[in-house]
């Protein structure tokens, strides 16, 4: 199929998903994941509608977004891959939502920005549920302590974000998330991907990210230019 068939039925399992659901979110956003998908693949995503994208590397999405920003009203980037402090600045001017806010060392360089430049994403932040050493996102006991910390940095941090183990049934991660949030008053839940983003939207999921669903098996090496 092609991309924006895809799309289409992608978006009509959402919408399934959503009706099959007790309790889901007010809206649930599909954020297409754009990684090492080339200005062709995106363009004919946009073309069929999608304005929602999401890049893992800063680097590759300065490559790519920029151009097609100027070119298309409406188009949302987020970043859902890790962030380092070096690159603040960078994704500041590029990304409209960062996802993955995941130590006080982030949220003290992203507040350091604001007041030098005026820009700061929208954030999520990234918990990582599963407790997996050899991945990003904030221990869940430590969750309570960095949401505290970014909102008396006045943080626009307005969600929570997880990626469960890939051995693991999702939904335990989703519920304990879909919790957390609950708890501290963040409104949005961005869980789900490709395999398992029904499972979310049942969970309350208000963004899911999807890739090679909509684009695609990726390609080896990511797009940079």
């Amino acid at each position: 199929m092609t991309i924006s068939q895809n799309l289409a039925d992608i978006l009509a399992r959402i919408d399934a998903a959503r009706k099959a659901a007790i309790a889901p979110a007010p809206a649930t956003s599909l954020v297409a994941v754009s990684k090492t998908v080339a200005h062709e693949g995106i363009r004919e995503a946009m073309e069929a509608g999608q304005r929602i994208f999401g890049e893992n590397r800063v680097q590759e999405a300065e490559a790519k977004y920029p151009l097609l920003k100027s070119q298309w009203l409406g188009l949302e980037l987020h970043l859902i891959g890790p962030l380092q402090t070096n690159k603040v600045k960078e994704a500041a001017a590029l990304f409209d939502v960062i996802q993955t806010l995941d130590r006080i060392k982030l949220a003290d360089a992203l507040a350091a920005e604001r007041q030098k430049s005026g820009k700061c994403p929208r954030l999520f932040l990234q918990v990582n549920t599963g407790e997996e050493p050899q991945k990003a996102g904030v221990m869940p006991r430590q969750a309570a302590g960095l949401i505290d910390h970014a909102r008396k940095l006045d943080l626009p941090l307005e969600g929570l974000m997880c990626i469960p183990p890939a051995e693991d049934d999702a939904a335990p991660h989703f519920a304990f998330l879909a919790k957390l949030a609950r708890q501290h008053g963040l409104k949005n839940l961005s869980m789900g991907m490709s395999g398992d983003f029904e499972m979310a939207v049942r969970f309350g999921a208000t963004h899911v990210r999807v890739g090679t669903a909509i684009f695609g098996t990726r390609q080896a090496q990511p797009i940079m230019a």
